[in-house]
This record gives structure tokens, C-alpha cells and sequence, in this order.
């Protein structure tokens, strides 16, 4: 089953459909919207354009895929910008965690108009710019990462502090008062060195170089 609204599925499944690519990225100051082409296009409260008078045109999107494992979807999106400024404020540590919205849609051709509703593909922040630099010009390669790389932030440290358990609970004694634990867990600091270690021949001795929780 599609996830297109009906508009978009007929537009799309025509002989010579006109789509298009567009990118909004939410610039501390700027609304930053754009096509992978020439034109306009208005839709999403706003116009996008194939060339942003400050920071230029968009060049390339990578493909859009799933993360495996430990990683979250990601992918790179190429501007060429359209000053020295404009690749430094781009590239600066202030844009970082822009929001990224990346759409696909098609252009009615009797009307010229957007057909309702293009498909929302992937949402996502900045992460790393990469400023590249050749004889033929400029380019800035910006890697998006989708909203769940939060999912991998390590606050165990956080959620074992009774402290921090009552600034979110205040006046839960959950972790105040724990008894009969069998094994310390750490956090902040490194674990002591382990006093024994298995041999090879089921002998215990020293362990010179301590353990790690």
C-alpha cells in the first residue's frame, strides 16, 4: 500500500511525471529552502527556489537508507555556496542541529501548481560540514543524521545518580536507599583494578591491568 495521498500516487504513476526534490533546513535566521533544479515551487507554508540569494543551490543528495546495527539514517547533502561567507556560516559550529526536512513532489502540469501534499522522506539535523575546494569552485558536504542518533546517548552515568533520579521524580527515594547489591556499577570514574583473573590452567593470579565497567 502507498504511503502517497491519492493526488500524489496518480501524479507520480503518469506517463512524463514532473517531480521534484526539495530540502528545508531551519537556519538559526534564515529558512533555508530548495530545490534540486530550477523554478519555484510553494508548498509547506513557504517558497522554494533553486537558488538561495545567500547561500546558494543545492547540488546533491545522497541516497536515503536505513541504519543497521548501532548506526541511525543518515545521508549527505552537497551546496554550492554562494559566497566565501556563506560556505564559513554555513560550516560554522552555530548551524549545527538545524533541523532537516527533505521532500519529494510533483508539479500539476495543467495548473503549474504543487500537487497537495509531496511525501516527507526524512528528518533530520546537521551534524558535520566539510568545506571542499577545487579549480572549478566550491563545494560544502553536510552530513544529516536523523532525530533517533539521540537514541544512542550513554546517560547511564545520569540515570544510576540518586540526584538526577530526583530531578525528574523529586522526593522518590528509589536510589537513595538501595541495599543488597551484589555487584558495584561505576560512573564518572574507572572501576578498580580486579584483584584476580582466570589463568589458563584455572589457576587464579594478578591481574596487572585492571578491568573497565
Amino acid at each position: 500500500m502507498s504511503s502517497l495521498t491519492p493526488q500524489m500516487d496518480a501524479a507520480l504513476s503518469a506517463a512524463s511525471p514532473i517531480w521534484f526534490g526539495a530540502v528545508r533546513i531551519d537556519l538559526p535566521g534564515h529558512g533555508l529552502r530548495l530545490l534540486d533544479g530550477a523554478g519555484f515551487a510553494a508548498f509547506d507554508g513557504g517558497i522554494y527556489v533553486g537558488r538561495d540569494p545567500v547561500y546558494g543551490v543545492l547540488a546533491a543528495i545522497d541516497e536515503i537508507g536505513d541504519g543497521v546495527g548501532d548506526e541511525a539514517p543518515a545521508l549527505g547533502l552537497t551546496l554550492h555556496p554562494a559566497s566565501d561567507a556563506a560556505a564559513a556560516d554555513l560550516a560554522s559550529p552555530a548551524m549545527q542541529g538545524s533541523p532537516v526536512s527533505i521532500f519529494v513532489g510533483a508539479i500539476d502540469r495543467a495548473t503549474g501548481l504543487v500537487v497537495p501534499d509531496p511525501e516527507l522522506l526524512f528528518v533530520g539535523t546537521l551534524d558535520v560540514p566539510t568545506l571542499r575546494s577545487t579549480r572549478h569552485g566550491r563545494s560544502l558536504e553536510l552530513e544529516i543524521v536523523s532525530s533517533f542518533e539521540r537514541f544512542f546517548a550513554d546517560d547511564e552515568g545520569a540515570r544510576l545518580a540518586d540526584g538526577f533520579h530526583q530531578s525528574l521524580w523529586p522526593g522518590e527515594l528509589g536510589l537513595a536507599f538501595v541495599t543488597g547489591v551484589e555487584k558495584t556499577v561505576y560512573w564518572g570514574i574507572d572501576a578498580p583494578p580486579s584483584a584476580v583473573v582466570a589463568g589458563s590452567a584455572g589457576v587464579a593470579r594478578p591481574d596487572p591491568r585492571g578491568s573497565r565497567v
